[in-house]
């Protein structure tokens, strides 16, 4: 079992930033990549940012050069800082691990989701 502590997150005017933490404890061995996914209201959740335990990152076009996925694998904490953000990033953000190999399989180990509004 793997559980997700999720921070951050709250309500900020367009152009704005925040910050989410993700905490993993556990059974993480199995796990080297890390992130968060985002469901907006009448959508699907989709991948935002993933990061694996040695740097490597992915992120969603939609958030390329606005967000920053980081690690500190010795706390198998991650952060995402958004910067710049705009209305269609309104949405729970919910982190997430996996195994990164080349491309990204999610585990069926969710945060329980942290609003991020940004009012139009």
């Amino acid at each position: 079992q793997v559980q997700l502590e999720e921070s951050g997150g709250g309500s900020v005017q367009t152009g704005g930033s925040l910050r989410l933490s993700c905490a993993a404890s556990g059974t993480t061995w199995s796990i080297n990549g890390m992130g968060w996914y985002r469901q907006a209201p009448g959508k699907q959740r989709q991948m935002v940012a993933i990061i694996s335990d040695n740097g490597d990152t992915m992120y969603a076009d939609s958030v390329k050069g606005r967000f920053t996925i980081s690690r500190d694998s010795a706390k198998n904490t991650a952060y995402l800082e958004m910067n710049s953000l705009k209305p269609e990033d309104t949405a729970v953000y919910y982190c997430n691990v996996g195994r990164y190999s080349g491309d990204y399989y999610p585990f069926e180990y969710w945060g329980q989701g942290t609003q991020v509004t940004v009012p139009s």
